[in-house]
């Protein structure tokens, strides 16, 4: 757990503070199980099944509740407001001006519980300096500088940054997405990145979330990014360790499941004993004898055997004794003179 950069702020005394200053206590009951302040949050449904009232009355009370309590922040009346504010202020200037709340509760906060995050969200919700964006299918719940970007905004330049990955086509670093999305210095860019659920982020360069370069969902989108990381092929022992050694949130696999996975891929082309390449390479499946005869059909007449061995050697990784001994001992391929050979049909 990640620990805080500043003085622990006690959510607790300043939300029972708060809640001290609502009259009515089926008002406070409405506030803290919505936001989930003391449990997990709970839906309209619930609390006004709860209350005996209708889904419609509790939505009406809690909007005029809170919009009550950021009236009353924005006149400083309500406890605790200018602390809390300054406090994540000044840890938001540090990491972008905007950040998610699981992020944000980390920097203040001794623990990141979901409980302790729901109440930052609430805390941050009332501070006038601070803008919330709640989570929905696209955005995290996040905490942003309204100096420097209101919720709208914020969307705006979230929107740019998937907009420039889009157009790069592969993942960017963050120095090429801030260069290219312009919405801000790379610190600002990274932070207004985290908050996108369609993005994600592997090995220091960002994507889209489906990509697996950036965001594997299995083991064989992990041994894509460890060849493509790479760059040239690799045994199967070297791939197991080097996902092993990796940042992939989960590496606990058994070098028998990687091998299986690398057979079952069409993304991966066996080159030599062990040996995969990616095919995006430009490798073809086959074995040594369909390599030989596919240069051949290629060239379109005979070749000397040293030229076929060269262009063999670039599409696998064995030894040229292997090649020789196909060229001689398959009935696919003859010898029409010295050292040359040509298909047999």
């Amino acid at each position: 757990m990640a620990q805080s950069t500043t003085a622990s702020l006690n959510t607790e005394a300043y939300i029972n503070d708060i809640l001290g200053t609502i009259d009515r206590e089926r008002e406070r009951e409405i506030v803290s199980r919505r936001f989930g302040l003391f449990d997990r949050k709970e839906t309209l449904e619930q609390i006004g099944e709860l209350l005996g009232i209708t889904r419609e009355r509790v939505r009406q009370l809690e909007k005029s509740v809170v919009n009550r309590l950021k009236t009353a922040a924005e006149q400083g009346e309500v406890p605790g407001i200018p602390e809390i504010e300054a406090t994540l202020v000044a840890e938001l200037e540090k990491v972008g001006s905007v950040a998610r709340v699981s992020k944000l509760t980390e920097r203040v906060s001794t623990e990141s519980t979901k409980l302790e995050q729901a109440r930052i969200a609430f805390l941050a919700s009332l501070c006038p300096k601070l803008v919330v964006v709640n989570e929905d299918d696209h955005y995290y719940y996040a905490v942003g500088i309204k100096d420097n970007r209101e919720e709208k905004a914020i969307k705006e330049a979230v929107a740019k940054i998937i907009d420039t990955i889009k157009k790069a086509g592969e993942p960017l670093t963050v120095e090429d997405m801030a260069r290219t999305a312009g919405v801000g210095d790379e610190i600002e860019t990274e932070a207004l990145a985290s908050i996108s659920k369609h993005l994600a982020t592997l090995n220091g360069r960002w994507g889209l979330v489906k990509w697996p370069m950036v965001n594997p969902k299995n083991i064989r989108d992990k041994i894509y990014v460890i060849l493509k990381e790479h760059g040239k092929h690799m045994h199967f022992n070297e791939i197991a360790e080097a996902i092993k050694g990796s940042e992939f949130k989960r590496k606990d696999v058994t070098t028998q499941a990687i091998h299986n996975e690398l057979i079952k891929d069409k993304r991966f082309v066996l080159i030599g004993r062990g040996i995969y390449a990616l095919k995006e390479w430009g490798y073809e499946k086959g074995t040594v004898s369909d390599i030989i005869s596919e240069v051949l059909r290629n060239e379109g007449g005979p070749l000397h055997r040293d030229e076929i061995v060269k262009r063999v050697l670039k599409s696998r990784y064995v030894k040229e004794t292997t090649i020789l001994l196909n060229l001689q001992g398959k009935p696919q391929f003859k010898r029409v003179a010295k050292a040359t050979y040509a298909l047999a049909e």
